[in-house]
């Protein structure tokens, strides 16, 4: 069995793979950045598993540069955008995922966001190690208050929902949009009120974005959405960045139709938007929603263990394209 990951992954992961396989047998890309699509496209040939990362285009290409004998894809991430779903179902290749295990951390980092640009904290942070803060003064880098404030939640699965019980320790009135609504006992538990997007956009002090990216959420907040928010409203995206028309944003920014914005992801990563690079309302960080030790170690081990059932001819536990198997 040969077994090609397409970027180092936690040792939790990779160890469980050199046991089961042999170290011989698993080549990990040796350089700790985005591999090229030719690195890409000569590192699966032969392959009988592929474990790439988000950034990694998997497509009918890479599939059948790898040749015949490729029995799985473990994608390393809950999303799997970044896979041409079409091209490995005809092929019946199975694809897996990582779902479950980074709902508390990206939940942790999307209210750190929310804390970041409602207290200016990047602003502070800034003065500080430029040795330009002066002392303390009564108007000095005046923020807005979180406590008490509107949240709006933009898709209510697991992360959408751990946001939520995370906002009502700050008393947050909770409003949300989601495909489906929630059942009326998880709504009272999270304190939380279904609304269409037009009153979620309109009466949210912090929007929260956590949906997935499909061809109906990309770009679902743009131009008019940004004009319909609050002056003093702040859009926060942990999900993923082409669901905003980064643009648009920056040009919401300028006109001062939002008050900030603070972003995890973005809609050409790693390329940014200059203007938001520009500005001093954004907080960006360089997409470290699943970044905790214990995350990225347990989705090491998620995606090891679906390579390690479908290379010994069991079902693999997180299959994406379940139809493939039978």
């Amino acid at each position: 069995m040969r077994i090609f990951v397409a970027r180092r992954i936690p040792d939790t992961g990779l160890d469980m793979l050199y046991e089961a396989f042999g170290k011989k047998n698993v080549t990990v890309f040796p350089e700790d950045r985005i591999i090229t699509r030719e690195e890409l496209l000569a590192g699966v040939k032969g392959a009988d598993a592929i474990l790439p990362i988000l950034t990694d285009r998997i497509d009918g290409e890479v599939l059948d540069a790898a040749g015949p004998q490729l029995r799985i894809v473990a994608n390393f991430a809950v999303g799997y955008n970044n896979i041409d779903m079409p091209a490995a179902t005809s092929r019946k290749i199975p694809i897996t995922n990582t779902p479950g295990v980074l709902t508390d951390s990206t939940a942790d980092l999307t209210f750190a966001l929310i804390l970041a640009v409602a207290r200016r904290i990047g602003d502070g942070e800034r003065m500080v190690r430029a040795n330009e803060w002066s002392g303390w003064g009564p108007m000095q880098l005046l923020g807005s208050d979180v406590f008490g404030k509107t949240l709006g939640i933009f898709g209510m699965g697991r992360i959408g929902q751990a946001v939520a019980r995370r906002a009502s320790g700050f008393g947050m009135i909770i409003l949300y949009t989601n495909r489906t609504r929630l059942d009326p006992l998880t709504e009272n538990e999270l304190r939380a009120r279904y609304t269409d997007k037009a009153t979620l956009i309109a009466e949210s002090d912090f929007l929260s974005l956590h949906c997935p990216l499909t061809p109906e959420t990309r770009h679902a907040f743009g131009a008019m959405e940004f004009a319909a928010m609050k002056k003093s409203a702040y859009l926060i995206n942990t999900a993923r960045g082409p669901i905003v028309d980064e643009a648009a944003l920056v040009k919401a920014l300028e006109l001062e139709d939002i008050a900030g914005a603070g972003l995890d992801v973005y809609e050409n990563e790693p390329v940014i938007e200059p203007g938001l690079r520009l500005c001093e309302k954004v907080v960006l960080l360089p997409h470290l929603g699943s970044a905790t030790h214990e995350t990225r170690g347990k989705m090491a081990a998620i995606a090891a263990t679906n390579i390690i059932a479908r290379l010994r001819g069991e079902r693999p536990p997180n299959c994406i394209n379940p139809e493939v198997l039978t």
